[in-house]
């Protein structure tokens, strides 16, 4: 679709950054060299290496057991509630005034757009930090038991599609409750996850009480299977969970799941076609799609089908892929080029299988990892785009004639994360509500977060949640167990 406006670059300033050459580990309130093999990470909108950065081996890791240890013990679980407030006060302040620094920085290592770090993710990530700075001295007002008493030591491993954010949801909670942390990045996207350490050193948090260590697949298997880590939280693939609750079955540790999704978007025949449409747009493409909640499979009544997939594409026409560090870009690049592969081999299964695919006009740039918006129609419930978790900017339609039928097709899955409901009958939205079984409902909007909700799936999407008073009892011990 041609756009009648021209939008002129507006690109954002990195010299906020400065980005050092190489980075360490953070353990015990210090950076210190890791004894693995180093890791460079990448711009995955140009390919250029921002840096290089320490792998943790597994003595690295049980050295920043042992400081989480002896910080829990020593300072941070003797240390008044209140107290403990005060540092999440203060680490949430600091993440406010240094928000544009992380969200330049996000964007830099992730690939995701700046106007979604500078909007979305480091202003939820404060939010989190403000959120649950007020509730640690009032967690026996919690309703999670009479005397509720911290665990100990969280090992804690994120995902790359939200990295400060997800370190927020991990990290907060777990301060608040009075635990101490061990936290394992992505690989691909460790940058905020050591800034933020610097901020930690800023914010006098003692040391010890938060522990980064950066590394790739082993040094989170290290964290995890730690003997001395009491508290175990995942976001990530549903193959990797599945080996995380594998490994500690057995064990006294505690275990929270945020896993994969395959989210159903359902719209109904009376629901209104535009505002629809922007809640699919956000679904779908939202963080190129990198996003575990994401609207992936689109349901639509059949007698609105045809007018909602015009309206869709017309929408779509207008988005800008591109350099993620412009302020008018809607969809940046792709994380990395093994997460390409992936969406190129699921989207050449579809055209495999039959379903029709539609992208909009338009040239990518040379270099980077990209991948166009796409739409497939004429999508059967077996093709793989329409089970398996693409993780991409790639949505799968089929129609629907009746609630009961939105209702199977919306629930014929292995995933139970998320899923979205349009209409304009508030009794139609809490009947198909009840029956989905997803953990988060949004109903007439999409990808809407907040602190103060939990988050969490069913099925192989998890268990537990996070956020919410929910989110810190998984953070927590009644005081009559250990």
């Amino acid at each position: 679709m041609t756009s009648l406006f021209e939008y002129a670059p507006a690109p954002e300033s990195r010299s906020i950054v400065d980005i050092r050459p190489s980075y360490g580990l953070f353990i015990d309130g210090e950076f210190t060299d890791g004894t693995g093999t180093p890791l460079k990470t990448v711009n995955p909108a140009t390919e250029e290496v921002l840096s290089e950065v320490a792998t943790g081996s597994t003595e690295d890791v049980d050295r920043a057991v042992r400081a989480a240890r002896r910080a829990f013990t020593r300072v941070w679980g003797p240390m008044r509630p209140a107290d403990r407030g005060k540092y999440l006060f203060r680490i949430a302040r600091l993440l406010q005034e240094r928000a544009r620094e992380f969200a330049v920085l996000e964007t830099l290592d992730n690939g995701k757009p700046i106007r979604e770090s500078r909007d979305v993710d480091v202003p939820l990530a404060a939010a989190h930090f403000f959120y649950h700075a007020g509730w640690a001295d009032k967690l026996e007002h919690a309703g999670l038991g009479p005397a509720p008493r911290p665990l100990g030591v969280a090992g804690q491993v994120i995902p790359w599609n939200f990295p400060l954010l997800m370190l927020a949801w991990k990290v907060a909670p777990a301060l608040a409750a009075g635990n101490t942390v061990v936290l394992k990045p992505a690989e691909t996207t460790p940058l905020t996850a050591l800034l933020f350490a610097e901020v930690c050193r800023q914010a006098d948090l003692p040391p010890g009480v938060v522990n980064i260590v950066t590394g790739a697949g082993e040094t989170g298997r290290a964290v995890i299977s730690h003997p001395d880590v009491d508290k175990v939280a995942f976001t990530g693939s549903t193959e990797v969970g599945r080996s995380i609750a594998r490994a500690v079955a057995g064990t006294s540790k505690r275990l929270t799941l945020e896993l994969g999704g395959k989210a159903a978007n359902i719209v109904f025949d009376d629901a209104p076609v535009d505002q629809a449409v922007e809640g699919i747009v956000r679904g779908i493409f939202f963080n190129q799609g990198h996003v575990c909640c994401a609207g992936s499979r689109l349901l639509v009544q059949e007698s609105v089908h045809d007018d909602v997939v015009a309206a869709l594409q017309r929408r779509i026409g207008t988005l800008r892929v591109g350099d993620p560090m412009d302020k008018n870009t809607d969809l940046g690049a792709i994380n990395s080029a093994e997460q390409l592969a992936r969406i190129t081999e699921l989207t050449a299964a579809g055209d495999a299988e039959g379903a029709h695919r539609w992208q909009p006009e338009g040239e990518l740039p040379d270099r980077g990892f990209w991948f166009k918006p796409t739409v497939f129609t004429d999508v059967s419930p077996a093709h793989r785009i329409a089970r398996d978790e693409v993780f991409g900017p790639v949505l799968s339609v089929m129609t629907f004639r009746t609630p009961d039928e939105a209702v199977a097709k919306a629930n014929n899955t292995t995933y139970g994360l998320s899923a979205g409901i349009w209409s304009e009958k508030g009794s139609r939205i809490l009947k198909v509500t009840d029956q989905l079984r997803a953990g988060v409902v949004w109903a007439n909007t999409f990808n809407e977060f907040d602190p103060t909700s939990p988050f969490g799936g069913y099925k192989q999407s998890g268990y537990g949640r996070e956020g919410g008073r929910q989110g810190l009892a998984a953070y927590l011990s009644e005081g009559h167990e250990k």
